[in-house]
């Protein structure tokens, strides 16, 4: 009989920080690459969905790509304008 392998909680939380790359894509109907990139550019990774991990991944997965998706844009915008 296999044993379950249990995984790190910083694999947990990579595997969550995919799922909102990947599903975020497909929303805006773009490359994965593209958003991850988006996101890589204003540090939404490591500044918003790694720490609030503990909350984001409560929500459904339409709400964490709408709340991601909105802060993204915000973002974006506000790096435009420095």
């Amino acid at each position: 009989m296999d044993r379950i392998r249990e995984i790190s909680q910083t694999q947990r939380v990579m595997a969550f920080v995919a799922t909102c790359i990947e599903a975020s894509a497909r929303t805006l109907q773009v490359p994965y690459r593209e958003v991850f990139d988006r996101m890589m550019r204003v540090g939404l990774i490591e500044r918003y969905i790694v720490p609030y991990y503990g909350t984001l991944h409560t929500m459904s997965r339409e709400n964490v790509v709408d709340d991601v998706l909105g802060c993204l844009s915000a973002w974006e915008e506000r790096l435009c304008h420095q």
